[in-house]
């Protein structure tokens, strides 16, 4: 908090509350403690100007210029200026959760809007407005699973994105969940092993398209052989490709969650950001958060509510679903002002040119001599080269020259510390494309 308007008079009536005469006894009876930090060592308070200024500099040391070349499920894309002057407006970003439809028609309509987009992109029958991101979301799709299935297991593949299995496995730890990960095979997730895998108590199976190494595969067959099973199959995307391939929906998908940075919202050094989630029409009433619907009123006229909703964390208690509302509004209508800004043609040449730049970028790479390929598959806008020395290096080494060359494999996956997962976006020009290649060159040789 910028400031906190405790004086003196205040701080002792708090400490003669609970019994103590100054802070080092408060410190001494908390029993949170195992020991206490000395006091002593903490330096003497400082001005509110002083505070700023070494605020300040120690955010100068952030680096703000670099060229960004890192993908990874969070995306350098470029945003219309005219989609941080809707959402700046005050009606919609001081917008609490519209249970009052009289009064909240603006929101709800900008909400609707955003649940269409999602499911036309998706090509699902129902999206909720909104959960927290793309880690959360696909938590989501699990707990959901299970209550549709009643069983306790998910099948998770290893070239899902490790930061959204993390997450997974943290939300999960107090929970009567099974988590079950397979291996990657290659750039690629291994299907039949997926497959395999599920057995009576499997409630789903989790992947993602692209998949983490930004890998194109299909899915169709997969997902029968899920469904044959009794499983529900789930599906983690990346928005901005489904401009061009083949949707989750048409490939038989039951749930579908994702990563909303990519639609307008900015990297912020790590969000807010925006989780997606669209289901078919079975898993419609498990699913957690709002739904949005359309209706008419007695005269005829449009009018949105919160449909399928119920106060479910005062009714239903242990067994309620997940309720996130008006902190995740606003990123939901940043990315249905974004999609209206591009428009059905704008969005799919956004995502031609990042495939487009992604082959011309890798094909650089690959004429630099110790600069090989990582499987031969088809990728979207991100894809794996190998190097000949450890790739947490380069990456330190081009930051130090201006750029953010990539995401080091060997953090996540330690049998690929010379592996380097490589991004392009619309917003990467020719001759940064070049210049990175020929830093790279640099860093290898010289």
């Amino acid at each position: 908090m910028p400031y906190i308007a405790n004086t003196k008079a205040d701080q002792e009536e708090m400490l003669e509350a609970i019994g103590c005469k100054d802070f080092e006894e408060m410190w001494e009876k908390a029993e949170v403690f195992s020991t206490h930090p000395d006091l002593s060592k903490l330096p003497k308070g400082r001005s509110e100007y002083e505070v700023l200024n070494m605020a300040k500099k120690l955010a100068s040391q952030n680096a703000t210029d670099l060229v960004n070349f890192i993908g990874g499920g969070y995306y350098d894309h470029y945003i219309p200026a005219a989609v941080n002057e809707i959402t700046g407006r005050s009606d919609f970003y001081t917008a609490y959760t519209p249970y009052q439809p009289e009064a909240s028609q603006g929101t709800l309509q900008a909400t609707f809007e955003y649940q269409t987009a999602i499911c036309r992109l998706t090509g699902m029958y129902v999206s909720n407005a909104s959960m927290y991101d793309g880690g959360t979301a696909l938590f989501e799709a699990i707990t959901l699973a299970c209550r549709v299935k009643k069983k306790n297991k998910a099948v998770i593949s290893a070239a899902v994105s490790p930061v959204f299995r993390k997450m997974i496995h943290c939300y999960s730890s107090n929970l009567n969940v099974e988590l079950v990960e397979i291996p990657e095979d290659g750039v690629k997730s291994n299907q039949q092993m997926l497959v395999d895998a599920v057995d009576e108590e499997t409630a789903c199976v989790l992947v993602q398209h692209p998949n983490f190494f930004g890998t194109i595969e299909e899915w169709t067959d997969f997902v029968e052989k899920i469904h044959n099973k009794k499983a529900l199959a789930v599906c983690s995307v990346y928005p901005t490709a489904l401009a061009l391939l083949k949707s989750p929906g048409e490939m038989g998908f039951d749930i579908v969650t994702g990563e909303g940075q990519c639609l307008g919202n900015s990297l912020s050094f790590g969000g807010p950001y925006l989780g997606i989630m669209a289901t078919t029409k079975k898993c419609m009433r498990k699913m957690p958060g709002r739904i949005v619907g359309k209706t008419v009123d007695k005269d005829g006229r449009d009018g949105y509510v919160l449909t399928l909703q119920t106060r479910e964390q005062h009714i239903r208690r242990s067994s309620a679903v997940s309720n996130i509302c008006s902190n995740e509004g606003l990123c939901a209508l940043t990315a249905s002002a974004y999609l209206t800004c591009l428009g059905k043609e704008g969005f799919r040449h956004v995502a031609k040119l990042c495939a487009a730049k992604a082959v011309y970028l890798k094909n650089l790479l690959l004429d630099i001599e110790g600069v090989e390929p990582v499987g031969e598959e088809p990728f979207f806008n991100e894809f794996i080269i190998k190097l000949p020395c450890d790739a947490s290096e380069v990456a330190r080494k081009l930051i130090d020259i201006g750029f953010a060359g990539g995401f080091p494999l060997g953090q996540y996956y330690p049998d690929r510390s010379n592996q380097l997962l490589i991004a392009a976006t619309e917003k990467r020009t020719k001759q940064e494309i070049k210049n990175l290649a020929t830093a790279l060159e640099a860093i290898l040789w010289n």
